[in-house]
């Protein structure tokens, strides 16, 4: 029994311990607002209950997303270990339509003479593309 529980208990106890007359309206009212606080006490019990087993529920959760993570984050450092290289992009600006056009940098690093052809895709514009081409207007090459 919680403790509202056991107050609630006590102010029942001295009303009839001064034999409130439940035909009076103040004895009525007195002993619905003891009713009431009952009530009260009895829903806050029942919160309580279910905000432990809540807890206990997002606590298994909490300790499954960790083991998830553990897990996940195993595999992607193996992952960072192989010796794969990730593709950097150089941004270029098409001078027909403005757009901002991602090259492969490799691909200017293999060609002989750093130019490669590329179509930009806004406006189909061929555009011959260097390795100073970069664009300056929004990165920081």
């Amino acid at each position: 029994m919680s403790y509202l529980n056991e107050r609630v208990s006590y102010l029942k106890g001295l009303a009839d311990g001064m034999e409130l007359d439940a035909n009076t309206k103040e004895g009525k009212l007195m002993l619905h607002i003891i009713d009431v606080l009952e009530d009260f006490a009895d829903s806050i019990d029942e919160l309580d209950d279910n905000l432990a087993e809540v807890n206990e529920y997002v606590d298994a959760i909490d300790e499954d997303l960790t083991d998830l993570e553990d897990d996940f984050y195993e595999d992607f450092d193996e992952f960072e270990d192989d010796e794969e290289e990730y593709v950097d992009f150089d941004e270029v600006r098409c001078p027909a339509c403005g757009e901002i056009i991602y090259v492969d940098e490799e691909l200017l690093d293999e060609d002989e003479n750093g130019e490669i052809e590329v179509t930009c895709p806004e406006c189909n514009e061929t555009l011959h593309i260097t390795d100073e081409d970069e664009c300056d207007c929004c990165c920081d090459h």
